[in-house]
């Protein structure tokens, strides 16, 4: 998958040390990507963007 155009973002909640982070790039059409901060050239997990709001309701707790 081609993540060329990916703008990748970190959650407002990180810390700036550089702690246990996720980074996503949600402008991609029809796919959601997720990737460590810490390993940035490393594996990368895709999600249709209705699974990743599912995800996300759920981690919310709402």
């Amino acid at each position: 998958m081609e993540l060329t155009g990916a703008r990748w973002r970190t959650s407002t909640r990180s810390s700036t040390n550089g702690g246990n982070c996720v980074e996503v790039a949600d402008n991609l059409p029809g796919v959601v990507a997720v990737r460590d901060s810490k390993d940035r050239d490393g594996a990368v997990l895709t999600f249709s963007p209705a699974a990743w709001r599912a995800f996300v309701h759920l981690a919310r707790g709402r």
